[in-house]
């Protein structure tokens, strides 16, 4: 490696500079959008129903974590909530992937656990997972309303008749969406507590 000590500061100093950039740029789109969706969550889990949350790859951990701020605590006691992140049990995953096919992998659980009153959390940065997909359309059949989190043009989960709100961060970058779909999550969670706490 023949990369420079001020090469390498430059590249951090960029990457950094365009983090702060999309959130400035976020804070006139994000509010009302995190607003509607904490709305849907807190009725959802104020009426009895739960949260399911889904994504693949760095979404799939962001479901696993949001899921655990609920259940858990977020910044303020308030009673355990009920969500849950279908992306994790490898036996249920590769059972349906190897059954039926991939795309069926979150399909087929809400089916198995979604009920009327509950809640899809669908997470894409490309808005194109055809996991999350057909996660939407189950959803729809289970009489669940849908909070999607998307990047770039929201693709067609963003376009999606069952989604019910759409956090888009209108940017190409993946990694830079990432970074805003964690901070939207941990801004619902605040939402949440403040509903919520003791």
């Amino acid at each position: 490696m023949n990369t420079s000590q001020p090469e390498i500061e430059s590249l951090i100093d960029d990457i950094l500079h365009s983090g702060v950039v999309l959130r400035e740029a976020m804070r006139s789109h994000l509010p009302p959008l995190l607003h509607a969706g904490s709305q849907l969550m807190l009725d959802c889990l104020q009426g009895g129903g739960k949260i399911i949350a889904c994504g693949n790859g760095g979404s799939a951990a962001d479901a696993q974590h949001f899921a655990g701020e609920l259940v858990n605590r977020f910044e303020q006691d308030r009673p355990a909530l009920a969500a849950v992140a279908i992306t994790h049990d490898a036996s249920v995953i590769t059972s349906i992937g190897n059954d039926m096919a991939f795309e069926a992998i979150f399909a087929r659980q809400i089916a198995a656990l979604g009920r009327p009153g509950d809640l899809l959390l669908a997470i894409s940065t490309s808005g194109a997972s055809p996991n999350v997909l057909a996660a939407v359309e189950q959803a729809a059949v289970s009489g669940m309303k849908v909070v999607a989190l998307t990047g770039g043009d929201g693709g067609a989960l963003g376009r999606h008749a069952g989604v019910g709100v759409q956090i888009n961060i209108p940017h190409h970058s993946t990694p830079r969406v990432q970074e805003m779909h964690i901070t939207c999550l941990h801004i619902l969670c605040s939402l949440i507590d403040r509903e919520m706490v003791l």
